[in-house]
């Protein structure tokens, strides 16, 4: 069985695997950090890039129940052709959780200050939302640097500005208390 995550999967696991491999699924969008099947785009057009990680047949039931629980809001589950950097569909089809886990922020058309100060002040069960976005972004960067995911990183290099801003305002505000 062969899992495909889009999320902190693609940085943390916490599940025995065989063998790891990079690559994209097709139809659905990464909108923020929930996956949406995008009616607006092309047909085709959308894809979203992430890891699967092949789990041994006697590690198939533990893994899907720990990742039921770790995934608990995802309503389906589906099996998708995954699909490797060079554009081939690989000969194993992936299982996917589709849905809205971690920060529960899915802004579709928000504007990207709004989304990026959303993020900056946010925390999920996982910890803060804008190193989920930077890990994010780190993982596309690194393993997949031919993906051009435009909204991922102006998002990421909006809420770092946001965060430098509002570091400046708290260093600021300290500054003047002393007096």
């Amino acid at each position: 069985m062969w899992i495909f995550g889009y999320g902190s999967l693609t940085w943390k696991v916490d599940f025995p695997y065989r063998q790891r491999e990079v690559g994209y699924i097709k139809g659905y969008v990464r909108r923020f950090w929930q996956a949406s099947i995008d009616h607006r785009g092309v047909p085709g057009k959308a894809q979203v890039w992430g890891v699967a990680y092949e789990v041994p047949p006697e590690q198939e039931a533990d893994v899907t129940k720990r990742l039921n629980v770790r995934e608990q809001r995802f309503d389906n589950r589906k099996t998708v052709v995954m699909y490797g950097p060079s554009g081939h569909p690989l000969s194993h089809s992936v299982l996917v959780f589709v849905g809205s886990n971690e920060p529960e922020l899915f802004l579709g058309d928000a504007p990207l200050q709004t989304m990026a100060e959303q993020i900056g002040r946010s925390h999920g069960p996982s910890g803060a939302n804008s190193d989920y976005l930077f890990q994010l972004a780190r993982f596309m960067r690194n393993e997949v640097p031919q993906a051009q995911d435009d909204h991922l990183f102006q998002l990421e290099a909006a809420v770092n500005e946001f965060l430098t801003k509002s570091r400046k305002i708290v260093h600021t505000h300290h500054h003047h208390s002393k007096h």
